[in-house]
């Protein structure tokens, strides 16, 4: 039974058959979709076991410390294909964002053993990595005994694995020759434009393209609409106010946080001539067209508004967009994606990164069997049944961004989600310059930021003010 099913998946499996083909052949046997996943996940499970042994440490179990997100319940779902593959026992506690990290750094600085592998975001590896709490991952990459000759490392994308990798010197090249991997890209989110069509077209407004045109196509939406504001950014006094939108706008002009000399000191590079003209665009926007109550304003409070109509654009991740554009939002349905380029000048946009990745804790009791999920997690096939069954967006394979029904279910809910990855993920990184004083440096800024839009300093006496008092404290540090 189902033999002439089982040769169409393995044509698939081989390369043979594309994926839409496959499925369209077992719809034409009369194969429904819950048995053709079977069938293909009891396949997948044996071609891997072919070319490589998975039951090298059956028997054993893991614990993992997991952040509420559906990153992580579409891992939760597909488990057991990891469990029947490995014979590898595995247990997770998963905390919400607002506590998950004290979780994080609570464990890892005790040396507790509980956990095996966790959750991150890159810039935390900054501190982890030299503290000594994770584990340097390339030892196990680079060892074919360890590592299944099909997880493909080449096929992350470049931006987003090389700014997983540090080489421990503040101010060094993220992906640098001699980079240590401290984590392991799982999925992703670049800062984009998400905009509500219903009430641009209301308005008469064009799609932003450039940060002068996202000021005039605001500030119209503001006073037209009748209640809604024109754009979402984050304000609150945090380091998360830096990384999304902002830093990708100030990015694309070329402008960087810090300075990095011949002999490795660091300074603040926030004063240049084209830094205090984006900063003053950037305020005069939030001013003009921003919520009231901007200086509070988180992930959530952004994409909330958005979701239920209370603004009108959206400069912030993609995900976020995504996720407001579903369920039951009261604007779902009605918003759509755009790659966006702040300075009128760059061929393309350059948006800095969030990036949710798999760290393998430095006192892990079984690491070579850790390693072993954390490849299955973030290997192809999880992937592509997180990007095609649930909401693992973004993924950061190229495979999977070439799948063309995972292309597909984007394009048919999802408009312009395709095309603003295609152009975007290019010129997609982290953007920061990696170095232990990170969340200072951006908390400050954040809060230079606030003191701007609430007009309590003038933005060149806020620029000066912000340099003097991050080099001071770079100095006090010895990286300046």
């Amino acid at each position: 039974m189902y033999e002439k099913e089982k040769d169409l998946i393995g044509a698939f499996l081989r390369g043979e058959v594309d994926r839409r083909g496959m499925l369209k052949g077992l719809g034409a046997m009369g194969i429904t979709a819950g048995t053709a996943g079977t069938l293909f996940n009891m396949m997948s499970t044996n071609a891997h076991a072919a070319d490589f042994d998975w039951k090298a440490h059956s028997g054993k179990s893991l614990k993992l410390l997991l952040n509420k997100h559906p990153y992580a319940d579409a891992m939760i779902a597909n488990l057991q294909t990891f469990k029947d593959l490995t014979g590898i026992e595995v247990t997770y506690d998963v905390f919400p964002e607002d506590v998950y990290f004290d979780k994080v750094t609570a464990a890892l600085s005790s040396g507790s053993t509980e956990y095996d592998a966790f959750m991150t975001g890159a810039y935390m590896t900054w501190t982890y990595g030299p503290a000594g709490w994770i584990t340097d991952l390339n030892e196990w990459i680079k060892d074919p005994a360890k590592t299944n000759p099909n997880y493909a490392w080449d096929d992350f994308l470049p931006g987003v694995k090389n700014s997983c990798a540090w080489n421990g010197t503040p101010g060094g090249v993220l992906g640098s020759e001699d980079a240590k991997q401290w984590c392991i890209p799982w999925g992703y989110e670049q800062n984009d434009l998400t905009y509500n069509r219903t009430m641009l077209d209301k308005i008469g407004g064009k799609v932003p393209g450039n940060l002068d045109e996202l000021i005039e196509t605001a500030g119209k939406a503001s006073k037209d609409l009748g209640g809604p504001y024109g754009i979402g950014v984050r304000g609150s006094r945090s380091w998360a106010t830096i990384h999304p939108g902002f830093l990708s706008g100030y990015a694309n002009y070329g402008q960087k946080d810090l300075n990095v000399s011949a002999d490795g000191k660091l300074s603040a590079a926030m004063n240049t001539a084209e830094s205090r003209a984006f900063h003053a665009k950037w305020v005069q926007m939030i001013q003009e067209s921003g919520p009231k109550d901007w200086s509070t304003y988180t992930w959530y409070q952004v994409g909330t508004d958005l979701g239920a109509g209370a603004s009108a654009m959206m400069f912030d991740a993609d995900i976020l967009g995504y996720f407001m554009n579903g369920g039951t939002n009261k604007e779902a349905g009605n918003l759509a994606f755009a790659s966006f380029a702040a300075n009128p000048a760059a061929t393309s946009a350059t948006p800095n990164i969030w990036i949710w990745s798999l760290a393998m804790s430095n006192f892990s009791k079984d690491k070579d069997a850790t390693w072993y999920f954390m490849q299955w997690a973030s290997g192809a096939e999880h992937a592509i049944f997180g990007a095609t069954k649930m909401d693992f967006v973004n993924p950061v394979r190229q495979s999977v961004w070439k799948d063309e029904i995972f292309r597909e279910r984007l394009n048919k809910s999802y408009a312009g989600y395709v095309d603003m990855f295609d152009k975007s993920a290019p010129g997609a990184s982290i953007k920061f310059t990696p170095q232990p004083l990170f969340f200072d440096v951006t908390t400050e800024w954040a809060s230079t930021l606030q003191k701007m839009v609430a007009k309590e300093v003038p933005v060149d006496e806020g620029l000066d003010m912000l340099v003097q008092s991050i080099d001071t404290q770079l100095k006090e540090a010895g990286l300046g």
